[in-house]
C-alpha cells in the first residue's frame, strides 16, 4: 500500500459503490460492531455501501446504520438473505446458495466497484467461487477481512479426529479461495492469524495485511463505573471477576470454571459476573453447568445479553477481567475491558497476545497453565496498586486504538485497490483486442475466432463445475454436521440417558 495519512479519509472514495458482505451483522459479537463501524465511517464520508448479510434472528436489533444513500443509487441499502441457523449458535446462519448476480441487481443495479468480505464464510465462499468462473475482466475486486477462526472452532466442537480432519478442510478450502487472483487484500488480525493463513492455508504473504480493531473510548470508560451495581453484585465487598462473550464450550468455559473453582478452594472471597449467553438454551445450560459448585455458593452470576450503556457499566464496575478463549483471532472484549480500566488475566493464544503487554497492561498465561492463572488473579486481587497501574496503562494503550485510523486505513485500501483494478481493467480490454487482431502467437495457431470461443466457453463450463463440485462437498459435509448436532441436542432434552450412553461410547 501506498504511503497515507490514516488520519484523513480518501476524498476519491466517495461516490464509490462498495458491497459489503459480512456473516453477520447485528447485535451479536465483535464482529458485527467492527461491521457497523465501518460501514458508518464509509457512508459518512459519501461511499456508497450496500449489506449483504444473513437474516438476524436475534429478537433485538439495536443496529442502526448510516443512511446516505439517494433514492437513485442504490436499489436497496441491505439485503437480508434466508439461511439455517447453527445449532451451536443460532444468531449466525448457513446462507443458502446465492446467485452473486442477483446481489448484484438487488444492490446497486450492476457490479459494484469493490466488493468486501468480512469473516467469509458460508457467504463469503460463494461470492469469492463465483468470482472464480468469470472471466478475468469482470472479476471485481475483492478484499477479504479474516476475522473468526472457524478451524479452530472445529478442532473444539468436533470429537477428534473428526475435529482435526474439519480444521484441516477448512483451511485447504480457504487457502483454495483466497489465493486467487480476485482476492487483491487478506486482512489479519494478528500474529497468530497470519501463521494460519501462510503455513496451513498457503495465502500468499504479499495479500496479506495487519488491521487492527478500535473500541469506543468515550463509551468503555472507567466513569462509567457503577456503585450501585457492585453494591448488587457484591453486597459484602467482593472482589468481582468479570468476562463476557458468548456462552459456548469454544470460549473457553471449561478453563474459566477450573479455574473460578480453583480460587474458592484457595480462600479468595469473589463474584464472578458472567455477561453473555446463548440463543440455543441446550448450549447454553452446558455452559452454566459447569460452574454448579460456585452456583450453589451464590458465587456467580450470569446476567445475560447487554447491549450499550448498560455493556459499558457492566465493564467499568468489574476488578479483573478474565479471558479465557483460546480461539480470539483478535479479542475486542480485552480491548474494551482495557478501555474501561479494568486489568485483564487472558490466555497467551490468538488476538490478546497482540494486545496485552505483560506485566503492563495485563497477564498473559501460557493456554494449558491453570495454576499459572490462578496465581496472578490472586497477585492482582490482594494488590490494589498494581491493578491501578495495570488500568491506567491498559486504559491508555486502548485509547490508542482509534476506529477512525484503522477505518481510514481500510477505506485507503479500497481505495488504491479500486484504483489499481481500473489501470488492470483498460490493460486487459487492450489485451484481448490484440488477441483477436494479433499476429500468430495471438490468434491460437490460426484458429478461428468462433472455434476459439468455442473452446474457451467449454473451458469454462470444466471450471464452473469443478468449482460447483467443490462447495456442494462443503455444503454436504456441514449439513451432516448440523444434523449430527440438532439429533444429539434433540436426544439431551428427550431421552438424556440414551444420550449419555451414546456419547460415552463415541468419545471413550
Amino acid at each position: 500500500m501506498a504511503s497515507h495519512d490514516f488520519t484523513e479519509f480518501p476524498p476519491a472514495l466517495k461516490g464509490r459503490r462498495i458491497l459489503l458482505c459480512v456473516e453477520s451483522f447485528g447485535p451479536i459479537n465483535g464482529v458485527s460492531r467492527t461491521n457497523l463501524n465501518l460501514v458508518n465511517h464509509l457512508r459518512s464520508h459519501g461511499a456508497l455501501v450496500a449489506i449483504v448479510a444473513p437474516c438476524n434472528h436475534t429478537k433485538v436489533n439495536t443496529f442502526q446504520a448510516i443512511d446516505n444513500a439517494a433514492p437513485e443509487s442504490l436499489v436497496s441499502q441491505e439485503v437480508r438473505l434466508t439461511g439455517y441457523p447453527l445449532p451451536f449458535n443460532p444468531e449466525l446462519s448457513i446462507v443458502y446458495p446465492v446467485r452473486l448476480s442477483k446481489l448484484y441487481e438487488r444492490t446497486f443495479g450492476g457490479p459494484p466497484d469493490l466488493i468486501y468480505l468480512g469473516s467469509p464464510a458460508s457467504l463469503g465462499f460463494q461470492v469469492m467461487l463465483q468470482l472464480r468462473q468469470q472471466p478475468k475482466e469482470a472479476q471485481v475486486p475483492v478484499i477479504c477481512n479474516f476475522q473468526t477462526d472457524l478451524g479452530g472452532y472445529c478442532e473444539i466442537l468436533f470429537p477428534q479426529p473428526l475435529g482435526a480432519f474439519a480444521s484441516w478442510t477448512f483451511a485447504k478450502v480457504q487457502g483454495y479461495l483466497f489465493q486467487h487472483v480476485s482476492v487483491k487484500t487478506l486482512f489479519y488480525p494478528s500474529t497468530f492469524v497470519r501463521r494460519y493463513l501462510e503455513q496451513a492455508a498457503g495465502v500468499q504473504s504479499a495479500k496479506l495485511d495487519v488491521l487492527r480493531r478500535g473500541v469506543n473510548t468515550e463509551g468503555f470508560n472507567p466513569t462509567k463505573r457503577s456503585e450501585i451495581l457492585r453494591e448488587k453484585w457484591a453486597p459484602k465487598g467482593e472482589l468481582i471477576l468479570f468476562t463476557c462473550s458468548r456462552l459456548a464450550g469454544e470460549k473457553g468455559f471449561g478453563f474459566l470454571a477450573d479455574a473460578a473453582i480453583e480460587l474458592d478452594k484457595r480462600g479468595l472471597d469473589f463474584k464472578l459476573v458472567v455477561v453473555g449467553g446463548n440463543r440455543n438454551s441446550v448450549v447454553e445450560q452446558e455452559v452454566k453447568d459447569l460452574f454448579s459448585p460456585l452456583s450453589a455458593k451464590g458465587k456467580v452470576i450470569f446476567t445475560g445479553f447487554k447491549v450499550g450503556e448498560d455493556l459499558m457499566t457492566h465493564y467499568a464496575s468489574a476488578d479483573i477481567f478474565l479471558h479465557c478463549s483460546i480461539t480470539e483471532t483478535f479479542g475486542l472484549v480485552v480491548l474494551e475491558a482495557m478501555a474501561s480500566g479494568v486489568p485483564v488475566v487472558a490466555r497467551d493464544e490468538g488476538g490478546p497476545s497482540d494486545i496485552i503487554e505483560h506485566g503492563t497492561s495485563g497477564y498473559l498465561i501460557p493456554p494449558n497453565d491453570l495454576d499459572g492463572f490462578v496465581e496472578k488473579v490472586l497477585l492482582l486481587s490482594h494488590d490494589t496498586q498494581l491493578r491501578k497501574r495495570f488500568c491506567q496503562a491498559g486504559r491508555v494503550q486502548a485509547c490508542e486504538a482509534t476506529w477512525e485510523k484503522i477505518s481510514n486505513k481500510v477505506a485507503w485500501k479500497m481505495n488504491d485497490t479500486i484504483e489499481e483494478w481500473e489501470g488492470e481493467e483498460a490493460n486487459h480490454q487492450l489485451t484481448a483486442a490484440r488477441l483477436m487482431t494479433g499476429g500468430p502467437l495471438y490468434t491460437w495457431f490460426l484458429m478461428s475466432t468462433t472455434l476459439r470461443r468455442s473452446i474457451a466457453s467449454r473451458f469454462g463450463d470444466i471450471r464452473l463445475a469443478w468449482g460447483l463440485s467443490i462447495i456442494v462437498g462443503f455444503w454436504a459435509g456441514v449439513s451432516v454436521y448440523l444434523i449430527f448436532i440438532k439429533t444429539a441436542h434433540f436426544m439431551k432434552n428427550r431421552a438424556p440417558r440414551l444420550y449419555d450412553t451414546i456419547r460415552s461410547t463415541i468419545w471413550r
